[in-house]
């Protein structure tokens, strides 16, 4: 791969931003809210319309092969089950980290979860789900780890390969010259302007949806170099996808059982999670040194 391919990648990015952003402007212009049964739809499809324009880009204008030059391999290694696992380990570790910020405390009584979906939910709604948690056998957060790491490589997963066939599949194969950290960031800061019109309308930064843009965008570039670390070494986009399902499933453990703070300070895309990213991109990096199979972070190009 060189510098002379990176028209593929503007081809691949302008349209994937134009019809997202057009499905999004659509849907907002018509009075949609994320926060319903139609959001829900519109944010599934959203996350498809990457591995849609990379499979257009790849095998229709380009007329290249897509299953083995995008890395779609289902041949089984250790990194999968890093890829399932890591972001429960990650969202346990940031709700450890959010305890260190003033004004956030432990809360087993979930009384900041109730707190945050007062404003989703009516009060009926509310005191249901009130009732429900309290006639729990366990507490509610290992029903919601369980559940998360289910949905994590089943339905999430599905959802996750739509984004990362694009963006670890496309884009980390065309932006390989570049080197594993360069081009990691670049793609952490096209997938984070990617979820500007969602972000501006409240998802993931309610309280603060303008700088939770700037936030995003932050956090991607954090998340990106793992999810194309795992891809690299799993020799698979479908352990990409893993590690995306999982974390969309899990993320919501980080917050469970903490009260105070805000969705700039708190959770998996807050600062406690940035904290946390941090950490697990420097054990990433010295792992990576004293790895025996060689670093893949000095590779020009994708094993797969």
């Amino acid at each position: 791969m060189n510098k002379t391919n990176t028209g593929k990648a503007m081809v691949f990015i302008g349209l994937t931003f134009l019809f997202n952003w057009l499905l999004a402007g659509l849907f907002f212009a018509s009075g949609g809210e994320l926060n319903t049964s139609a959001g829900l739809a519109m944010t599934v499809f959203y996350m498809f319309i990457p591995m849609i324009v990379a499979i257009i880009v790849q095998k229709g204008i380009y007329k290249e092969p897509i299953k083995e030059p995008l890395g779609i391999s289902f041949k089984l290694n250790r990194w999968f089950l890093v890829a399932w696992l890591l972001p429960p380990i990650t969202a346990f570790a940031t709700f450890g980290v959010s305890l260190f910020f003033a004004g956030v405390e432990y809360s087993p009584q979930m009384a900041g979860m109730f707190e945050r979906f007062k404003y989703l939910l009516t009060p009926e709604q509310l005191e249901q789900m009130r009732n429900q948690t309290s006639i729990l056998p366990i507490h509610p957060i290992w029903i919601g780890l369980l559940q998360g790491l289910v949905a994590g490589i089943t339905i999430n997963a599905v959802a996750g390969f739509g984004e990362e066939l694009g963006w670890r599949g496309f884009l980390q194969r065309e932006f390989a010259y570049m080197g594993f950290w360069k081009s990691s960031m670049l793609i952490g800061f096209i997938w984070g302007v990617w979820h500007a019109p969602i972000i501006l309308r409240g998802h993931n930064y309610p309280e603060h949806p303008v700088t939770g843009v700037f936030m995003m965008i932050a956090w991607c570039i954090l998340l990106a170099p793992i999810f194309s670390y795992i891809r690299l070494r799993a020799k698979s986009v479908i352990a990409a996808a893993i590690v995306h399902g999982s974390l969309n499933g899990t993320a919501g453990l980080a917050i469970m059982v903490v009260k105070g703070g805000n969705d700039l300070i708190i959770g998996v895309t807050g600062l406690a999670g940035f904290i946390v990213l941090v950490l697990v991109n420097f054990g990433l990096f010295i792992y990576d040194r004293a790895s025996t199979k060689g670093p893949v972070t000095l590779q020009v190009k994708p094993d797969a």
